[in-house]
């Protein structure tokens, strides 16, 4: 099938915005005596929030009762946050540029709570050229579970086999290979050597890196 459709995660991605959710959930996680090292926050990234609460809540034995609390005053920080001091990722005037210029729908699919994608998506000016925004916060599954890589491929009338999709986590990478989408991923410098990675059809250090000889290699 000839691609015409390009997917867009989001944190890590499209903005550099990782280490303000690992800050945010640092600082709230003390509340409840908990402190996560940079590899635990490896583990879960890309989970949907209250996933990412729930898992380290039951790791370390902690009330899952306090679970939404502690997820909504996460949200409510890493936004404060973004709003400040976030930044875009490197290449990303670029890969736009490229798939505009070749008429590409273009989407995006994020695990982050939609109140958390409208403050990246106006702090990037990226709005204008978004044909589909599908959030994974309200579905039964998140990532690495293929539902809002599909429905966003469905909201753009695209066939998941025309879509191309940029990921830089394991589970974001797993989902878009579950909806039989082509996945590019960017894993950040530390994870760039895990294997697990070779799953992509083909991995880049940043987003400036994609050009047309990739692309013929979808």
């Amino acid at each position: 099938m000839q691609l015409d459709t390009v997917i867009f995660d989001m944190d890590g991605l499209l903005i550099d915005s990782e280490p303000l959710w690992n800050e945010a959930a640092n600082e709230i996680f003390l509340q409840y005596q908990l402190q996560l090292t940079p590899k635990q926050h490896a583990i879960t990234m890309g989970l949907r929030t209250i996933e990412f609460v729930e898992w380290w809540f039951g790791q370390y034995k902690i009330s899952l009762g306090y679970a939404q609390k502690a997820s909504t005053d996460i949200l409510e920080s890493v936004i404060q946050k973004i709003l400040i001091k976030g930044k875009p990722m490197p290449g990303l005037e670029h890969i736009f540029n490229f798939f505009i210029s070749r008429h590409f729908k273009i989407g995006l699919a994020s695990s982050s709570d939609m109140q958390v994608i409208n403050v990246v998506v106006n702090r990037l000016g990226i709005r204008n050229y978004l044909y589909a925004i599908s959030s994974a916060s309200e579905l039964r599954y998140g990532k690495p579970h293929p539902q809002v890589y599909l429905d966003c491929a469905a909201a753009m009338q695209s066939h998941p086999g025309t879509c191309i999709c940029f990921e830089d986590s394991f589970n974001g990478m797993i989902a878009a290979k579950a909806a039989r989408m082509k996945c590019v991923v960017v894993p950040s410098h530390e994870d760039s050597k895990q294997p697990r990675f070779n799953a992509a059809d083909a991995k880049i250090s940043s987003l400036q890196n994609f050009n047309d000889l990739l692309m013929q290699t979808l």
